[in-house]
């Protein structure tokens, strides 16, 4: 596995051969970050895993026993550019909560938004708390915006793992990020949105569709690019979705009219819950896991997103330092504490193209760590670009494995989320390595979703809106015909 990969913007990751300049137990160093360089075989042996359980979780039969659980979107078709009006799109997905107004007019798109805070105890309180704060914060938005008296079509981005049973209605199957509101898993969150804005009163709001970030991304970006048939996120977690055959899916219970094909939400974050993946799993995963809020579930999410990276390099770093081996044995309050070394640092760090380690030398006075050597910043770079390096290519694997299963000649996978965006090289590692797993001659390539969560959920619900609008019209011709 080379790390010596130009990143995106002409940096290069710390390589082995240039780590070492001084004198150091150079084997210890190696030998105690090594299970995270995996082989070739293994990714190749990842992808048919991969391709396995996400059939597992299409069939009918397979599905209530699949970890990968792959449920249809009933989002059927990408954009035709006629969309237009006002919608009102919702993000839930983290800490953060956005409500925005967006104004479609062919491909002119202009948006307002504003972000809300979700407060810790709204995070771990009751269902009723989490979605009255919603309601609250559209209402504040709605009246900041003198859209009180108006009636609004609204899409609904809530990204985490459902199982829909119609484009307005999803089933909250477990919380994840941080989230534990009591009441809401298994319940409909259309239902309780719909309820928090009736016991108000004071707005006139319906949710036309529900739909995760992953098809918000690739909605968003297949607005202007209708090539655009994966939606991948790499932020605070990871997943992605895809277009599949109607004939593929098993769990498939709508109507076989055309476009025969559906958006699939793959919940790949899952993988390796039943222990598949054990076989490329670290001690440092293993305690990322252990200490995590989900014990033994989304494991493959561990890997990969940005909630844990910054916590694996930091466990790396704690054992290297504790064997001797940086900062000459002594460490700070700081780095030894779980979840102080931000996922942000890695890609700081990373960023750092010389000799003078400018970024590497703020993130280690941000840790209070008092005595460091040159060496000690080379061996931290080293670390983080093993632990971001074997993260992007554990998601070019998943993207590589849809190529693959999907078979078209030229697929636009669309990519949003904070750790894909702001670190230095993951865009180019996992270029490279889907290149060398997808089968020859297909194309692909990666491009930015702008907003998908807010942008691709009012397109979701202009569709949406779009089709209810022409079937009413219908309806309506043939009352006048009969």
């Amino acid at each position: 596995m080379s790390l010596e990969k130009k990143g995106s913007k002409g940096n290069k990751p710390a390589s082995k051969r240039d780590i070492f300049k001084k004198p150091v137990d150079k084997h210890s160093v190696e030998n105690l970050v090594r299970p995270f360089i995996l082989k070739d075989e293994d990714y190749k042996r990842l992808m048919d895993i991969m391709l396995g359980e996400f059939n597992k979780g299409l069939g009918k039969e397979t599905n209530p026993t699949a970890k990968v659980k792959m449920y249809p979107t009933y989002v059927r078709d990408v954009p035709d550019g006629s969309e237009n009006g006002n919608f009102l799109a919702l993000d839930l997905g983290g800490t953060n909560f956005r409500v925005l107004l967006i104004n479609l007019n062919g491909q002119e798109v202009t948006m307002e938004s504003k972000i809300y805070l979700i407060p810790q105890h709204i995070m771990t309180g009751t269902g009723e708390q989490l979605f009255d704060h919603i309601a609250e914060c559209i209402h504040k938005f709605m009246s900041n915006h003198d859209l009180l008296k108006e009636k609004i079509p609204l899409g609904f981005t809530f990204s985490f793992p459902c199982k829909q049973i119609g484009l307005n209605h999803a089933i909250l199957t477990q919380w994840t990020k941080g989230f534990k509101c009591e009441g809401v898993e298994g319940e409909d969150v259309v239902r309780l949105l719909h309820e928090a804005i009736k016991r108000r009163g004071d707005i006139d709001v319906e949710c036309l569709a529900v739909i995760n970030d992953t098809v918000g991304a690739l909605m968003s970006c297949a607005h202007s690019d209708r090539d655009c048939a994966i939606g991948l996120i790499l932020g605070t977690g990871t997943n992605a979705c895809y277009i599949e055959k109607l004939e593929n899916v098993g769990l498939w219970d709508g109507d076989y009219n055309e476009p025969k094909q559906v958006m699939i939400n793959t919940e790949w974050g899952a993988l390796g819950d039943d222990g598949c993946l054990d076989f490329v799993k670290t001690e440092y995963d293993r305690q990322v896991d252990k200490h995590s809020i989900n014990p033994g579930r989304q494991i493959y999410e561990k890997m990969i997103s940005g909630m844990y990276m910054g916590e694996i390099v930091r466990l790396a770093l704690e054992k290297l330092r504790k064997h001797g081996l940086l900062f000459g044995g002594k460490g700070s309050e700081e780095l030894s504490t779980r979840g102080r070394f931000y996922t942000k640092y890695v890609s700081e760090i990373e960023s750092d193209v010389d000799d003078h380690f400018k970024n590497t030398k703020q993130v280690f006075e941000e840790l209070a760590l008092e005595k460091y050597s040159d060496e000690d910043c080379r061996i931290a770079q080293y670390v983080c670009s093993l632990v971001s390096t074997r993260a992007a290519f554990l998601a070019s694997v998943g993207v590589a494995a849809l190529l693959n299963k999907m078979d078209r000649q030229d697929v636009t996978v669309a990519v949003d989320g904070s750790l894909y965006r702001f670190h230095p090289h993951f865009h180019d590692l996992m270029v490279e390595k889907i290149q060398q797993l997808v089968k020859p001659g297909m194309k692909f390539k990666l491009m930015l979703s702008h907003d998908g969560s807010g942008k691709g959920a009012a397109i979701v619900t202009a569709v949406a809106n779009r089709l209810r609008e022409s079937e009413k019209e219908s309806i309506g011709e043939n009352g006048l015909e009969n």
